[in-house]
């Protein structure tokens, strides 16, 4: 017999029980497409991880300043001190001392009311300087960015990003246009493309007004020069880590304190990256191992059916024995139609996988990305379990005997 003709007898069997065989592969349908679907989902959440850092800027390095602790004993978290200052950042930018950087954005931020005629919005207020424009990587959508010059007479002039235009002035152009804030008027002279970062709640890159910084300190009361971010800008991407030591020692000079008691922290892209992208990744090794529970489940109903299917053919084994098949032939009969179940079930698993990821997204609000090498080992695997458990079934087949074969009911 040739393969194509035992391919044929193969189709044929599972043909002739279509619901026993549909049954038998659903095991499989179900787990290669959940496989591919969680794969698929912890993919897409690392890719839109990737955007939100990357829309932070290229090539950058955040410093930011260490814990506080209050008069009682009450510890902040990170970020709560005040620990950095404009004079922190002019050493930064200093081209003698830390020759790696290119750029430097000092930052402060807090949370205000704009109000736009009758329309108000609550956004948060970014002072920083005009490198913040390149050091962050954005671009304009119209009018223009405010100048250093703006900077030293603390002139009242704001940035908008494009939700906050978009909230405050609907589809007319915000630029020439005020706000309000606190009893200021601030006049709108420019508004920010769209970062293409996601939009959801305080993570949006897009819904922020950027103002001069002594502006900004002029509006929440500061009396002092501390900062509650500074950007960073290296030179390139292969030097990042030149600039990130640069930084570290001369914040630790300058700070007069050991590296185990660093009051900052400077982070990388490339290292907030790896975190997120480490969690992720768990998340999806779990997720896939459940899903992968499904697939054994289903190689054990090949292997059940393919026993029913053995005991069921008793008699024509035995016929085919008599008629001169060899043990190896019989043991490859079953074995390929074991194969068709597993491979049959892991195709349609792959086009339901791929159904789902299509449509999930709209319900769940979260990206799903295919991955091609998941689906091949997802049609891979569902081809080893039914050739796995379709080992002993046809064993078991070609051990047995013409004679009792043949004389059994």
């Amino acid at each position: 017999m040739t393969w194509m003709e035992t391919l044929r007898t193969g189709w044929s069997a599972i043909a002739s029980h279509r619901l026993r065989s549909a049954l038998t592969m659903l095991g499989i349908i179900i787990g290669v497409s959940s496989v591919i679907l969680t794969v698929g989902l912890g993919q897409g959440a690392q890719d839109k991880v990737r955007d939100q850092i990357n829309a932070l800027g290229s090539n950058l390095l955040v410093v930011s300043p260490g814990s506080s602790t209050s008069s009682t004993g009450l510890r902040g978290g990170f970020g709560s001190a005040s620990t950095l200052t404009l004079q922190d950042a002019a050493s930064i930018a200093d081209r003698t001392v830390a020759p790696e950087v290119a750029r430097v954005a000092p930052t402060t931020g807090s949370s205000a009311s704009l109000v736009a005629g009758t329309t108000n919005w609550t956004t948060q207020l970014a002072g920083t300087t005009p490198a913040w424009l390149e050091v962050r990587s954005r671009t304009l959508q119209s009018g223009r960015f405010f100048t250093q010059d703006e900077v030293d007479r603390r002139a009242r002039v704001v940035v908008l990003g494009a939700d906050t235009a978009s909230e405050l002035f609907g589809g007319r152009s915000a630029v020439g246009e005020t706000v309000t804030t606190q009893g200021t008027s601030l006049t709108v002279i420019g508004v920010l493309a769209s970062s293409g970062s996601s939009s959801e709640g305080d993570s949006s890159q897009d819904d922020t007004a950027v103002l001069p910084i002594s502006t900004a300190q002029q509006l929440t009361g500061a009396t002092s020069d501390a900062v509650s971010t500074i950007y960073v800008e290296g030179r390139d991407e292969a030097t990042l880590g030149a600039a990130y030591a640069e930084i570290t020692s001369l914040l630790l000079n300058l700070h007069d304190v050991s590296s185990t008691e660093a009051d900052f922290t400077v982070t990388s892209q490339k290292s907030l990256l790896e975190t997120a992208n480490s969690t992720n990744r768990t998340l999806t090794v779990l997720l896939g191992g459940i899903a992968a529970i499904s697939l054994l489940v289903g190689g054990i109903g090949v292997m059940n059916i393919m026993l029913v299917s053995v005991t069921e053919r008793v008699r024509e084994i035995g016929l085919r024995k008599a008629l001169g098949a060899t043990p190896a032939l019989i043991r490859r009969q079953f074995l390929v139609e074991a194969s068709l179940l597993g491979l049959a079930g892991g195709l349609i698993g792959v086009l339901i996988g791929a159904v789902g990821a299509q449509f999930l997204p709209e319900l769940i609000n979260q990206p799903v990305s295919l991955s091609a090498l998941a689906t091949a080992a997802a049609i891979g695997t569902s081809l080893v379990l039914g050739i796995g458990f379709g080992v002993y079934p046809a064993s078991r087949a070609a051990r047995l005997t013409p004679i009792d074969a043949l004389r059994s009911e």
